[in-house]
């Protein structure tokens, strides 16, 4: 691999800077934001209460922090026992919520939650004030939508003791007809066959008030900017390229990134999963996020001009963050200002039909090339942070349904197909992820790649048959954040794919990521230098990326430490965290690995003893702050 500064397992010490934020301490603050959120706005969404919580400041705990459950009801009870709330408290709390919001004062509403919030001390003041002013109106309508009543409230806080919680029920999404055909392989392309290259974007997250040399660990969510104060005399101020800490990036940074593309090129398109604006969600308005869309789009046209680029939107499009009702929802609360300033500044590479889905629901699908389609899908629609699906959860705006019939359409023809989108199946709600997994294996022949980001670290999700769980069909690659949050290097990925010729499979052949190592490029003196990190089927050993190979790659890890340390390394874009990734650690990330199907620890069943399994499979990571 090329030199990089370090070596797997070893962190970057070049400067005093690279201290990590206390992120223990992080968490639980912006965790009580949220459960004062909660109260007052009658759980809007299980996991918006704990929306701000950058587990471990990883999306992977490390050694020694509490783990999170893969499954919120648990952690909720732990929470809330601190508080000593019994069940009869917290049905007649919730008994008038549910009253005071017949007829819903919102500004009351609000005032109660600052209150509580700064009571508690859970966030700064300022933060408070303007996180509950941002969120308590799209809070209170869906609550007043919904059909969580105090009893169910109360079960997903305190336990099945106490009522009944089950608002997002299961439902299925019919297949056509249509026998599968029997799975088939793709053939290693012969010897000289073209070979596209992919350039892949995503969770940019540019912060226009980035300022250098500010506190990169201050007290809110989001440091490195004006209003984060100067750090102590004892510590330096955020570095002019970024900063390993809770901070997002410079505009000059993603201009870096994007002028010094050369050397991984040249591309023949671009994939872009999305998050474009910063991690400041309790202060962003409509007019913030159209600036982020606006400027870092006209900046990715200034510096790939011709090449086709094809987008995918992220969690942190909207605001408030994580809100995309279903197109249901009308008028102001609607997601119709964020779609069609996404369709305008987006039509110069979507066409017409393209842009139609788009204006509607976020999602789309388009030919780059004869026998390829690509679907972009909103998988905000499967978010377990998106707290309009309190309202309704089953299959939000059709995409599923539609999905299969883009599926079913591409098996006729003869197409393959590629599937982009920003949460990963596996992070979503249980039955969107389930449904989607059943998909997958449906058109698992025609299905030849699948890419997401949103962890901003470096992974996998391998999929296998429903019948057995054992035989891997597909793959999706999560390719690692432009973002240094939390912690991390900024960096790209590049996908060797199949070319456009008749007959081509249209897989990933390998991959390549690059970094921009920001203990050099901070230094004195220094200009930055993006360097490729690794490329994959020389780091692993692999006979190419397909999905056995991937299923294996996991095995082999399991029972070579110096292999899983190498992961590990790459996994944080060459700055793994100080504490060591120990046994729990290492079987809960490779689990991940495996898991492409939300809640379904049989997954990992070869992998961990059964008598652990459900313990490592509750150390699974979900980035809440991604």
């Amino acid at each position: 691999m090329p030199r990089r500064g370090g070596s797997p397992g070893q962190r970057h010490r070049g400067s005093d800077r690279e201290q990590e934020p206390d992120r223990s301490s992080e968490a639980a603050r912006l965790r009580r934001l949220w459960m004062a959120l909660g109260l007052a706005l009658a759980l809007t969404l299980p996991d918006s209460l704990v929306l701000w919580v950058p587990v471990g400041a990883h999306p992977l705990p490390t050694q020694g922090h509490p783990a999170r459950l893969s499954r919120l009801a648990p952690q909720l009870q732990h929470t809330f026992s601190w508080w000593n709330l019994t069940c009869p408290v917290c049905k007649s709390l919730f008994t008038v919520i549910d009253i005071g919001l017949k007829e819903p004062n919102v500004a009351r509403v609000g005032s109660m939650v600052i209150k509580l919030c700064n009571l508690l001390k859970i966030a700064p003041p300022a933060v408070c004030q303007s996180a509950v002013q941002l969120f308590q109106g799209d809070m209170v309508e869906v609550w007043t939508r919904s059909v969580l009543s105090p009893s169910e409230a109360c079960g997903l806080l305190l336990g099945s003791n106490c009522g009944h919680w089950d608002v997002f029920s299961s439902w299925n999404i019919s297949l056509p007809a249509v026998p599968k055909p029997p799975p088939h392989p793709p053939r290693p392309p012969a010897p000289g066959a073209p070979v596209s290259r992919v350039l892949f974007l995503t969770d940019l997250h540019w912060d226009h008030g980035y300022l250098e040399g500010a506190d990169p660990d201050c007290v809110d969510p989001l440091c490195c900017r004006q209003g984060s104060g100067l750090p102590p005399a004892s510590r330096p101020g955020a570095g002019h390229w970024g900063e390993y800490s809770k901070c997002d990036l410079p505009l000059w940074t993603l201009e870096s990134l994007l002028s010094e593309l050369g050397p991984a090129g040249p591309f023949d398109m671009v994939y872009w999963t999305g998050d474009i604006p910063a991690h400041d969600i309790w202060q962003q308005s409509r007019k913030d996020q159209l600036r982020a869309l606006t400027t870092i789009t006209a900046l990715v046209k200034k510096f790939l001009g011709p090449v086709p680029v094809y987008p995918a939107v992220g969690n942190h499009e909207s605001t408030p963050v994580n809100g995309f009702p279903p197109p249901f929802i009308q008028g102001n609360h609607s997601s119709r200002w964020l779609y069609e300033a996404m369709a305008k500044e987006w039509e110069s590479w979507l066409p017409a039909e393209a842009l139609h889905t788009l204006r509607i629901g976020g999602f789309y699908a388009l030919s780059p090339y004869p026998g390829l389609r690509l679907i972009s899908l909103n998988m905000n629609f499967c978010s377990r942070e998106n707290f309009w699906l309190l309202i309704n959860s089953t299959d939000p705006a059709g995409q599923l349904e539609w999905l299969v019939g883009e599926l079913q359409a591409a098996e006729d023809r003869g197409d393959k197909v590629h599937i982009i989108g920003h949460i990963p199946p596996g992070h979503c709600l249980k039955s969107w992820s389930w449904n989607y997994y059943r998909i997958v294996a449906r058109y698992e022949n025609t299905l030849a790649g699948q890419f997401f980001g949103h962890t901003h670290v470096d992974e996998f999700e391998v999929f296998y048959d429903e019948e057995t769980l054992s035989r891997p069909l597909a793959v999706a690659f999560l390719a690692p954040s432009a973002t240094t949050y939390i912690g991390l290097n900024p960096g790209y990925r590049v996908y060797q794919i199949d070319g456009n010729y008749p007959g081509s499979s249209h897989v990933v052949l390998d991959h390549e990521t690059f970094i921009l190592n920001l203990t050099q490029a901070n230094a004195p003196g220094a200009t930055p230098q993006w360097q490729r990190l690794y490329r994959a089927l020389e780091t692993y050993g692999l006979p190419n990326a397909l999905p056995a190979a991937w299923h294996d790659l996991v095995y082999r890890m399991r029972g070579d430490t110096r292999l899983f340390q190498t992961f590990w390394f790459l996994y944080h874009k060459g700055h793994p965290p100080s504490d060591p990734c120990g046994p729990p650690c290492r079987l809960a990330t490779l689990c991940a690995q495996l898991s492409a199907r939300a809640d379904s620890p049989a997954l990992c069943r070869h992998l961990v003893p059964e008598d652990s399994l459900q313990d490592v499979h509750s150390l699974w990571p979900r980035p809440l702050f991604c």
